[in-house]
């Protein structure tokens, strides 16, 4: 696994990161605004955007003397790609499955015909 994609899963892996990611998809919000409400105080959501931010999460921008945290969208989609790998990955399993189910049953078809063409039979049984 790749840094990037090691230090996004640790950071979601808290579940205190998980509720100010959580918080900021309604838009930007400043430390008090994320913290208000939570069960940890605004120091330790800086913190936590720090790491947030490191994982390219979260971007920060200032508006006059406010801090204000929101959604790096790039940041997810870099996520999304990486995890449609894994599902992609699912869908071609799945496809090659279905695929060799399908190859089984025909041939289960064209073997019972040759039997029944060695045994002299004409007709197709009733199905």
């Amino acid at each position: 696994m790749l840094a990037y994609e090691e230090r996004v899963l640790d950071a979601l892996g808290d579940s205190t990161r998980r509720a100010v990611l959580n918080r900021l998809r309604g838009g930007g919000r400043s430390v008090g605004e994320i913290a208000e409400g939570m069960e940890v105080s605004r120091p330790a959501v800086s913190q936590h955007l720090k790491i947030l931010m490191a994982a390219r999460l979260v971007t920060v921008h200032a508006e006059g003397a406010r801090r204000v945290y929101a959604v790096d969208t790039r940041g997810i989609e870099l996520l999304r790609k990486w995890l449609n790998q894994f599902w992609d990955e699912a869908l071609l399993a799945f496809k090659d499955a279905a695929e060799l189910e399908a190859a089984k049953q025909v041939s289960g078809r064209l073997n019972e015909r040759l039997e029944r063409k060695t045994k002299g039979e004409t007709r197709s049984p009733p199905k």
